[in-house]
């Protein structure tokens, strides 16, 4: 978590407080400046260092929200919510990751039964005493019931988003000690996946000691857990970091080890038993001539291990790319050759997703485009909500506005350095169909149909529905789902994908590191049925349009290559698929 976001996080701890205990209007106005202070491009607690005034030129941070954000920069504390916390004192975050489950149901719970941890909830829901209290119900409590193994998942685990930028920090400050001659991520996190238990840090050293003292010093750790001679923990921004020191000589070993699945390790060391090898760590030995080829686990004749590489091509194998190492087919394909040239960010040329202040994004047209072209893109689409189910707070634009909107986006473009795409996000109702009308889909270039509301349960036949609609070019985050938060919708990837390849429609993957939507198991059986992607930010400021990144090693881990990508194309090979 950067600094920025443990502020922002503070702020929103802040909001849910206040809001259990039926606080109006304040909750909302720290939600707003902790997506600023979140979003926002320089170290926020750089500018606190200089007072409360120039932290007030964050959008949307006024003087009361600004002296707290000084009072956290200098003291790690805030009064105020630690008053809040005593007064309430319950696990938010654990409690909010039921869906269903708000700030205001917390303070109630509380008030009514005590409940401050999901263990006090789940023990609530079997005796029957949540339904009792007025305005909940049998329906709720099951409801709830249903979801505490889910939010203790979630509970236990950080999105991508929060780790990444965490664990490439401490793994640049390593790369930066003297005593490390190699260091990389290692584990989940390396392979990209959406949530992560830990930050696994691999480092290589001839003085293990030196490499443990200078991680334990590190200034972005919060508290170290352990420290030994080749290993150590630290917390870091609510992440915990593990770091393991090896002998140089056995870096590339180690990396292999510790950075493929549990499965796709399993599935090597079988291989390797095949041919007279044993694989672990430390290496790959020729133990064909060994009468106890576990008496040791570096017996035998090494031979290979220096580099991750040598551990591949030792089993006759192509490297196989971190994102694909889940035992999904990756080992055949490197076997016989055959593994994908993967899409890397570099081939992404435009964002098909974005939203500005006509709704609840927050910069301008202009501003959105501008940005897109600072980041480096061809093109963008402005695709703001149209109304429809889930948007609340009339952030959605009728088809009066959208035609006015319109306009603009036109003028826009004519003056603009990129091409711009007139579009809309249009929702997708229960029954399938789109709430914006026939005709004004027609004059838009580009029209992203994604599910708002009523996200549970099969969403298939809805979906399907949408992508068979003729003016509909892309379906958004198809499950509707929001990591650690939510589930979202049951869908038959298979059966979408097929009928989306059948109509021309592609399916997205949001990068929005919260959502990961569709995820990389559902894009490699989208592609399979011939279905194309697009990788979308769903940008609502400019500094999310570097969320592309985490989109892009989804799209690896679905084994997608350039070709199956929409806006890997440039413009104008963009606009014939579109019409």
């Amino acid at each position: 978590m950067s600094d920025n976001a443990e502020i922002a996080t503070r702020l929103e701890e802040f909001a849910d407080l206040l809001e259990a205990q039926g606080v109006e209007y304040k909750p909302r106005a720290y939600r707003r400046a902790a997506e600023n202070v979140r979003d926002h491009p320089d170290s926020v607690r750089a500018l606190a260092a200089e007072g409360a005034d120039a932290v007030q030129n964050i959008d949307r941070v006024g003087d009361a929200i600004a002296s707290k954000i000084v009072e956290y920069a200098e003291t790690g504390t805030i009064d105020e919510l630690d008053e809040l916390r005593a007064e309430l004192p319950v696990d938010m975050a654990a409690l909010t990751s039921i869906e269903g489950v708000g700030p205001k149901t917390v303070g109630t719970l509380y008030e009514e039964l005590g409940i401050e941890t999901l263990d006090d909830l789940e023990a609530a829901a079997e005796a029957g005493e949540i339904q009792e209290i007025k305005g909940f119900g049998a329906k709720t409590e099951q409801n709830i019931l249903d979801g505490i193994d889910f939010a203790r998942e979630a509970h236990e685990r950080s999105l991508l988003g929060e780790a990444i930028p965490r664990g490439e920090a401490v793994r640049d400050f390593l790369r930066d000690v003297e005593a490390v001659s190699a260091c990389d991520l290692a584990g989940s996190i390396r392979r990209w996946k959406e949530t992560v238990g830990d930050v696994d840090v691999l480092a290589a050293s001839e003085d293990p000691q030196a490499v443990v003292d200078a991680f334990a010093d590190w200034d972005g750790a919060d508290s170290v857990i352990e420290a030994g001679t080749g290993k150590a923990s630290v917390r870091a921004g609510g992440v915990r970091v593990d770091l393991r020191v090896v002998s140089p000589s056995e870096f590339g070993s180690a990396l292999q080890y510790f950075t493929g699945s549990w499965d796709h390790n399993v599935a090597l060391r079988n291989r390797a038993i095949e041919r007279d090898l044993k694989m672990n760590e430390y290496g790959v030995f020729d133990v064909g001539s060994v009468e106890d080829p576990d008496a040791d686990q570096r017996v035998g004749d090494r031979v290979a291990g220096d580099t991750e590489e040598s551990m591949y091509e030792v089993l006759d194998l192509d490297w196989i790319p971190p994102e694909l190492r889940e035992e999904r087919g990756e080992i055949a394909a490197a076997a016989e050759g055959t593994l994908p040239d993967l899409l890397t960010e570099a081939d992404v040329r435009g964002d098909l997703h974005i939203h500005t202040d006509w709704s609840d994004g927050t910069e301008s047209i202009a501003g959105m485009v501008a940005g897109a072209a600072d980041f480096g893109h061809d093109y963008v689409a402005i695709t703001d909500h149209a109304t429809g189910p889930g948007m609340v707070g009339g952030v959605g634009l009728d088809d009066d506005k959208l035609r006015e909107q319109l306009a603009e986006i036109r003028t826009v473009a004519e003056d603009a350095d990129i091409a711009v795409f007139a579009g809309v996000e249009a929702n997708i109702a229960a029954d399938g169909s789109v709430s914006v009308a026939d005709d004004l889909l027609g004059e838009l270039d580009l029209v992203v149909a994604s599910p708002h509301a009523g996200l549970d349960g099969d969403g298939t036949e809805r979906l399907v529905a949408a992508a068979s609609h003729p003016d509909v070019d892309v379906i958004g985050h198809p499950t509707g789902r929001l990591l650690n938060q939510r589930s979202g919708l049951t869908v038959d990837v298979e059966r979408l994908a097929s009928v989306a390849a059948d109509h021309g429609t592609a399916l997205e993957i949001n990068a929005d590191p919260r959502r990961l939507d569709l995820d990389g198991r559902a894009v490699k059986t989208a592609l399979e049925q011939g279905a194309k992607i697009v990788v979308d930010t769903d940008a609502h400021r400019t500094s999310s349009y570097g969320h592309v990144r985490y989109g892009v090693h989804t799209a690896r881990r679905g084994w997608a290559e350039l070709a199956d990508v929409v806006n890997t194309r440039d413009p104008a090979d963009l606009r014939s698929f579109l019409d």
